[in-house]
C-alpha cells in the first residue's frame, strides 16, 4: 500500500553506515496495465471490478512453490518501488492537509529501503500466473514474496492509525465541494475514454470535491486561468468559488508540450500518441514548455 509522494524534504543519509548491502532477486512482475502511477489508487477500490496479474519467473520451479495456495482467499505481495531512487527523512501524503510527516508514520515509497506491502484478493491460479483483485501496483512492479493473509493473525481492526484515524475521519465526511464538469471538459472526456481508452477525470473530481487547494503531492498548483490537478499523463484545468465552495472543471489537457512528444526518445512516454492527439484536436490545451512537467 502506498503513499505516492512528491517532496523537496532533504535526503536521506547513505544506507551503508547501518550494515551490509544484501541482494534480492524478483520472483515475478505485476501486469496492471497502470503504467502512470495516477491510475493506482492509494487503497484499491474493492467494489469496483478489477482484475491483475502477477506473473512468476519461469525455470525456478514456482509451480510447485504455488501448491496449497489456492485455498486462500488473500495473500499480502512484498514488492519494490521501482520508480523510486533515495529516501525522505519527511514526506508529504497525498492524503489529508499539506503536511510533512516522518517517513516511518506512512506509506511513502521513499524509504531507506523502498519496499512495498499490499494484501489483495486471490481470484485465481493458473500454472505459475497468480489473477489478483484490486491493487496499488503499476504495470511492471517487481515482486520479491507472496504470503498467504490470515485472519486472525494479520488483522487487528481495533487498532488505533495515528493521524490516518484523522484522515479517515475527514474523507468520510461528504466532500467540501460540489464538482461540476463543464461542457468541453466532458466532450474531452468522452473523446479521450472512447478512442483512446483514457479515463481519469472521476479520480480527478473525487479529489476536487475533497480539498482543491494548492497542493505538491497531489500535483494541484495555481496557473494564470485558476487551478490545474496534475493526473498521470494529463491535468485537468479548474476553478474555485470558495464563498460557494464550487468547483468547475474547465477543460483537460496533456502533461508534456507537442514539442516534447515529438522529440527523439520520446517514445515511451506514458499515452504519448493520445496527447499527440488530443494536441491535434484540441491546440489550444498545449501546455507551455516552460510549464512541462513529467508524467507520474
Amino acid at each position: 500500500m502506498a503513499d505516492t509522494n512528491e517532496s523537496d524534504e532533504t535526503e536521506g543519509g547513505p544506507l551503508e553506515a547501518t550494515g551490509p548491502a544484501l541482494t534480492l532477486r524478483p520472483i515475478g512482475h505485476i501486469r496492471s496495465g497502470k503504467a502512470a502511477k495516477f491510475a493506482a489508487r492509494h487503497q484499491p477500490d474493492e467494489r469496483e471490478p478489477e482484475e491483475n496479474f502477477l506473473e512468476l519467473a519461469p525455470g525456478r520451479n514456482f509451480e510447485a512453490a504455488l501448491a496449497d495456495l489456492a485455498g486462500f482467499e488473500r495473500v499480502w505481495l512484498l514488492w519494490w518501488f521501482h520508480r523510486n531512487a533515495g529516501w525522505r527523512p519527511q514526506v508529504i501524503p497525498p492524503r489529508g492537509p499539506q503536511r510533512r510527516r516522518g517517513v516511518f508514520a506512512t506509506r511513502s515509497p521513499h524509504r531507506p529501503n523502498a519496499l512495498g506491502l499490499t494484501p489483495v484478493r486471490l481470484l485465481g491460479i493458473e500454472g505459475r500466473v497468480l489473477r489478483l483483485g484490486a491493487c496499488d501496483l503499476v504495470e511492471g512492479t517487481p515482486v520479491f514474496d507472496i504470503k498467504p493473509y490470515v485472519p486472525s493473525y494479520d488483522s487487528f481492526p481495533g487498532a488505533r492509525a495515528g493521524w490516518i484515524d484523522e484522515v479517515d475521519a475527514w474523507e468520510a465526511a461528504p466532500p467540501a465541494f460540489a464538482v461540476k464538469v463543464l461542457p468541453q471538459a466532458e466532450e474531452q472526456a468522452a473523446w479521450l475514454r472512447a478512442g483512446w481508452g483514457v479515463d481519469f477525470l472521476g479520480r480527478a473530481t473525487e479529489l476536487l470535491g475533497r480539498d482543491p487547494s494548492p497542493h505538491r503531492t497531489r500535483r494541484i498548483r495555481r496557473t494564470e486561468a485558476g487551478f490545474e490537478i496534475g493526473c498521470g499523463a494529463w491535468r485537468a484545468l479548474f476553478t474555485v468559488d470558495a464563498a460557494a465552495a464550487r468547483v468547475e472543471v474547465t477543460g483537460l489537457g496533456p502533461a508534456y508540450p507537442r514539442r516534447f512528444l515529438e522529440r527523439e526518445g520520446a517514445e515511451d512516454i506514458v499515452d504519448r500518441a493520445a496527447q499527440r492527439a488530443f494536441l491535434d484536436r484540441w491546440p489550444e490545451s498545449e501546455l507551455p514548455l516552460k510549464a512541462r512537467r513529467g508524467s507520474d
